[in-house]
């Protein structure tokens, strides 16, 4: 799908389907947008009956189609409600994008054109952007290994955004490549969270990166079992040996040449999939533990878009992979691993593996790279869903001014956050009489706990956990968010990268 943008009168725009956003109107003092009076009038005055009518008020989320007359360059008219001007954000506009986007697949339009609208809030270039990433978004589709159709699948070829200025053009032309370079990045991270896991096990994940890696200039080294043992990295080996399918360290490096620029190490949680090892989880659901490596493909997707957009930063992915499986091979409830830092943890429950393969990759990151940050990403624990359901992730950090930046970011991108607290007392719940620490602490603050364990692998480096337990996948649609995985944290990440991430 193409995405371009022009200036152009809306009443001779051709498309097949001419999306037009508009804010709540007030019922008795409502006037057609001077912009829109000759679209109007070659509709057959069709925009202005159905307001007048009551048949479309502009609320957030209302759409109504109208088809034109035959002699308009646009077939087909959709009114787009994005609700009182002044609560208009960039999520209000990729849910209109991804609203024109849906109308047009279900009605096999293949030529798209949208209003940018005139807002006092949302400039062009932040219009660009949010309405390319919610077009891009919504055209997702997971369906490759469908093998019959009754009809082939609809496709869209491209979406022109209309703008009213000309003189706006060349900075939303620049805005909308980046809105469509994340929209591509983070349909890569969907692909990847929604793959099988017989067909996305931990050596298919480092290939998976390492062609990205090729198709956008990333440095891109995959750490095979011989070479963990090498690190002593006994987190991942212990969790990852109990399968077939051996685990890998995926190293992914942007500007490796900025080094004198900041660094900052991105750790992706790269279960395959997740059984739950010996302490097995219950057969229901366990089908969508194919998406525990939601946050790797996150940061796969993430290093795809620095590469994309030449982001004057020294980027690095790590990921850990593994396969949590139960066999003669397996680490057991009791075992003592020896992580790559030295320091030993208790296994009381083989499915709180997560944390225990990023405790190797978070040393890695650290002493490896030095860098002045780490973010990791991780679908963690089920803790985090029962504390903010589906509506945000999880954030922990050590350092103030990075946990600031994060939250803006995510209130800017879309992908929102909620700070949870991190202090010292937590790690006393897990601190182990075997060992330095164990891989539980029990119900209570169970998210908090899992945090704090990652923690004592970071030493002093500035740290933000991000638990995307519960945004990782979707159960039900939404306008740019089909059932099935969401690629969620790609544009957070960039958001916060392209605003700067060091501290206050």
């Amino acid at each position: 799908m193409q995405i371009t943008v022009e200036s152009r009168e809306p009443s001779r725009m051709a498309a097949d389907l001419l999306a037009i956003p508009l804010v709540e109107l007030d019922p008795a003092r409502w006037k057609l947008p001077a912009r829109l009076e000759a679209l109007d009038r070659a509709s057959g005055g069709r925009i202005s009956a159905a307001i007048g009518a009551g048949d479309f008020r502009g609320k957030r989320g209302e759409t109504l189609l109208l088809f034109c007359a035959p002699a308009a360059p646009a077939r087909r008219l959709l009114l787009v409600g994005l609700g009182s001007e002044d609560a208009v954000d960039a999520e209000a506009l990729r849910r209109a994008a991804a609203s024109a986007v849906g109308a047009a697949l279900g009605r096999k339009a293949a030529h798209v054109a949208l209003l940018a609208p005139a807002l006092r809030r949302v400039r062009a270039p932040a219009q660009a952007q949010a309405l390319a990433e919610g077009a891009g978004l919504a055209a997702y589709r997971f369906d490759r290994h469908k093998t019959r159709r009754e009809e082939p699948a609809p496709a869209i070829a491209s979406v022109t955004l209309v703008l009213e200025r000309a003189a706006d053009l060349r900075a939303a032309r620049t805005a909308a490549r980046v809105g469509e370079i994340l929209a591509d990045s983070q349909n890569l991270a969907r692909d990847l969270s929604n793959a099988p896991a017989n067909h996305l096990p931990p050596a298919a994940l480092g290939q998976a990166a390492q062609k990205v890696a090729k198709e956008v200039g990333l440095r891109c080294r995959v750490l095979d079992v011989a070479e963990l043992r090498k690190r002593k990295m006994g987190g991942i080996l212990g969790v990852g040996l109990g399968s077939a399918n051996t685990p890998r360290l995926i190293v992914l490096e942007h500007g490796a040449a900025l080094k004198r620029r900041p660094t900052v190490c991105l750790v992706g949680k790269g279960i395959t999939f997740d059984s739950g090892g010996i302490s097995i989880k219950p057969a229901a659901g366990m089908h969508e533990m194919k998406h525990d490596m939601s946050g790797a493909a996150a940061v796969v997707g993430a290093l795809r878009a620095a590469a994309l957009l030449r982001l004057p930063l020294h980027v690095v992915g790590v990921i850990a992979a593994a396969e949590n499986m139960p066999s003669g091979t397996a680490y057991r409830p009791g075992d003592v691993l020896e992580t790559a830092s030295g320091q030993t943890v208790e296994i009381l429950n083989t499915d709180a593996e997560g944390r225990v393969v990023l405790a190797d990759a978070l040393h890695f990151a650290r002493t490896e790279y030095e860098p002045d940050a780490i973010v990791d990403l991780a679908t963690l624990t089920g803790a985090c869903v029962v504390a903010l359901g589906k509506w945000c992730s999880g954030l922990w950090s050590s350092d103030e001014g990075l946990a600031g930046r994060l939250l803006r970011a995510g209130e800017s991108s879309g992908e929102r956050l909620w700070r949870m607290p991190l202090w010292s007392e937590h790690r006393e719940a897990i601190r182990s009489e075997v060992g330095d620490w164990k891989n539980t602490g029990g119900r209570d603050g169970g998210a908090i706990t899992a945090a704090a364990f990652l923690w004592c692998f970071v030493e002093k480096t500035p740290f933000a956990h991000l638990d995307i337990a519960g945004t990782a996948w979707a159960d039900k649609a939404t306008p740019y968010q089909p059932r099935g995985a969401t690629g969620v944290g790609v544009r957070l990440l960039l958001e916060w990268l392209r605003s700067g991430f060091t501290r206050d």
